[in-house]
């Protein structure tokens, strides 16, 4: 039986990140070759993912960062299946590499993503180790990210949500930061009404339809107050049209301009693990 020294069990840790136990044992199991104990936690990992399958990942991070030049940014999700597990610290620092990732690489969607390298091995792969170290669900769960003169970022207090917001010019971050702030807070479903997708806005019409109808309007009567609820829908559900949070008597497109007459949304994410 091969020797198995202690600086193994470290190294082997220090590579997969399984705990002392596990490292030991895939050692031992694999005869002292490392490349061999390494794949033996692999498979162990993907043999809970397989058990676990079926399990609910709704806990998790949701994280949002820009590059250095402040024109991309991107947003991803990584859920687990306990709030614990999304409050260690090296849960959250394996979803802000993964996130780090994508700032590099600018994947075209998820999928993507999860083919890039990280650490010399699929994000996907690790995503796998990481369920046999932590013995959870792990998924990465969305990716969304923006492209703009100015993209700026937000994360909500505990990691539950974060947002991006771009703009069409570069003005002060705070600037970007306060509608980005607006996005968490409000979360509008569009930047403009022009924007609203024509299923939603036929379905807040028929919503209107049927809450007059049951006031006992007159059916003459019901497409044009339908129109109305449908104005305040967009005042209150399009980003440009919502009160300010910060101030009430105007609006987020009256806030940009206000700094500067051309200033506008171009994009905006965002995403919660409460939704």
């Amino acid at each position: 039986m091969a020797q198995i020294t202690a600086a193994d069990v470290s190294k082997l840790r220090g590579i997969t990140g399984a705990g002392m136990m596990d490292c030991k044992k895939a050692l031992e199991e694999a005869g002292g070759e490392m490349e061999k104990a390494i794949e033996i936690i692999r498979k162990k990992g993907q043999a809970i993912a397989n058990k676990r399958a079926d399990r609910e990942a709704s806990e998790g991070v949701s994280l949002a960062k820009v590059n250095a030049e402040g024109t991309y940014g991107a947003i991803i999700a990584l859920n687990c299946e306990t709030d614990f597990v999304a409050k260690n610290v090296d849960f959250v620092k394996f979803a802000t590499s993964i996130l780090d990732k994508a700032l590099e690489t600018k994947p075209a969607d998820l999928d993507a993503l999860k083919k890039q390298s990280l650490n010399g091995k699929a994000i996907a792969d690790l995503i796998v180790e990481q369920i046999g170290v932590i013995g959870e669900k792990i998924e990465l769960a969305y990716f969304e990210s923006i492209s703009a003169p100015q993209v700026v970022a937000y994360i909500h207090h505990g990691n539950k949500l974060s947002t991006l917001c771009g703009l069409n010019k570069v003005v002060k971050i705070e600037v970007g930061k306060d509608v980005a702030m607006q996005i968490a807070a409000m979360s509008p479903v569009a930047i403009d009404k022009n924007d609203v997708p024509a299923k939603i806005i036929e379905q807040e019409k028929e919503i209107g339809r049927e809450q007059a109808r049951k006031e006992g309007k007159p059916e003459n009567m019901l497409d044009k107050i339908a129109e109305g609820k449908l104005n305040k829908f967009f005042k209150e559900s399009t980003l440009l049209n919502q009160e300010y949070t910060k101030d009430s008597k105007i609006t987020i497109k009256q806030f940009l301009q206000a700094v500067d007459k051309d200033l506008t949304v171009t994009a905006f994410k965002r995403y919660t693990l409460n939704a």
